[in-house]
């Protein structure tokens, strides 16, 4: 529970519990196993800013002490500043598969989202963001 900062709501009722916060106890619950595989879909949805990167940071500590770790993000940057692998699917196809770098480009991301994108180069770390562009309609 120190890892997904649940330990302040541990006596609490389930249902009583925030969105963000039945999120992060489903994790716990999930670490509590210590299995050698987490399998997280959206593990980030329904949190704010710092407990989706201490959600993520937590998903890479795992990964890095052995353990697979797939997680399903419909955000492109998180996946991008934290995955070590990308998998892109359309239409239950998988249309790409590799690091964020080889994966998340203009052309794919902008095909598969059907929405301009441009990709830039994050300042601090080394993965792409990918930014979308507004699209002009004719009047």
């Amino acid at each position: 529970m120190g890892e997904t900062d649940t330990l302040d709501v541990a006596g609490a009722s389930f249902p009583e519990l925030s969105g963000g916060e039945q999120a992060r106890v489903m994790l716990a619950r999930v670490l509590a196993q210590d299995t050698p595989v987490l399998l997280l879909d959206e593990p980030t949805s329904s949190l704010d800013l710092a407990h989706q990167q201490s959600i993520l940071d937590v998903a890479r500590r795992w990964a890095a002490a052995g353990a697979l770790v797939v997680v399903v993000l419909h955000d492109l940057n998180l996946a991008s500043c934290y995955a070590d692998r990308v998998v892109v699917i359309d239409n239950g196809e998988i249309v790409a598969d590799g690091t964020p770098w080889a994966v998340l480009t203009e052309a794919l991301v902008g095909d598969v989202f059907a929405c301009p994108v441009r990709i830039v180069r994050h300042p601090t770390w080394d993965c792409p963001l990918v930014i979308p562009l507004p699209v002009v309609h004719a009047v």
